[in-house]
């Protein structure tokens, strides 16, 4: 069983005793959650270089001496003031590949954003335990995600609902059957006025579909643990 927590926005943290893994670590002030509440760190990936992902990802490698993972050429741009020992791979890596990280197992997958460096991606985390969690990145929904649902058995989708900059509630719930995912935390809502400001209407739009799917609601920090399906 590995715990996910959520800071806010699109930052998450996939733990259990063996590795650490953070995502995006964007820090919005206004939940009062710092550095020191992400703890222990093994691997800080980011899934693009806009800085409400970017966030806090340095000082937290710094701090924890955790390596940062990134597509190739995002990855020497936020790693700035990092040695390039402490970027995954030296370089980054890019679509499709796959690097381990003290028995976890990352995968980059594409998104549909725009960034200023490198592309948007994706990741899909299979943790020592097994539990598999994909993280959309900031991305609309696309008929590919069906490919990640056939290839890996995904127990927990991490999907932007907030919409604007994201795919909005209707399509966050279409991607959860594209993905046959069997739980999902909404994320990238709430965080500025003109995204989504809660969950409901995805809530809605996923109960239209009546998915075998759990939708897993967190408040910023908090955590929940979960097990894998398989």
């Amino acid at each position: 069983m590995s715990d996910i927590t959520w800071f806010g926005h699109s930052a998450f943290k996939i733990s259990n005793h063996d590795v650490h893994v953070v995502i995006d670590p964007f820090l919005a002030p206004q939940y009062g959650l710092g550095v020191d509440d992400v703890g222990r760190a093994d691997l800080v990936l980011l899934t693009h270089d806009h800085g409400d992902h970017v966030g806090e990802a340095v000082t937290i490698c710094q701090k924890t001496g955790a390596m940062l993972g990134a597509i190739v050429g995002t990855a020497q741009k936020a790693a700035a003031g990092l040695p390039d020992s402490q970027i995954l791979n030296g370089i980054g890596f890019n679509m499709g590949g796959t690097l381990a990280c003290k028995g976890a197992s990352i995968t980059m997958t594409p998104a549909f954003h725009t960034t200023d460096s490198g592309c948007p991606a994706g990741y899909i985390v299979r943790m020592p335990d097994g539990l598999t969690v994909y993280h959309s990145g900031d991305t609309c929904v696309f008929g590919d995600m069906a490919l990640w649902g056939q290839i890996y058995s995904i127990d927990v989708a991490l999907l932007p609902i907030g919409g604007v900059f994201t795919m909005d509630a209707p399509q966050a719930a279409l991607a959860c059957k594209l993905l046959n995912c069997k739980n999902v935390i909404p994320m990238h809502w709430g965080t500025f006025p003109v995204l989504a400001q809660d969950t409901r209407d995805f809530e809605k739009e996923l109960a239209k579909l009546d998915l075998p799917c759990s939708c897993a609601v967190m408040a910023p920090g908090q955590t929940r643990a979960f097990s894998s399906c398989r």
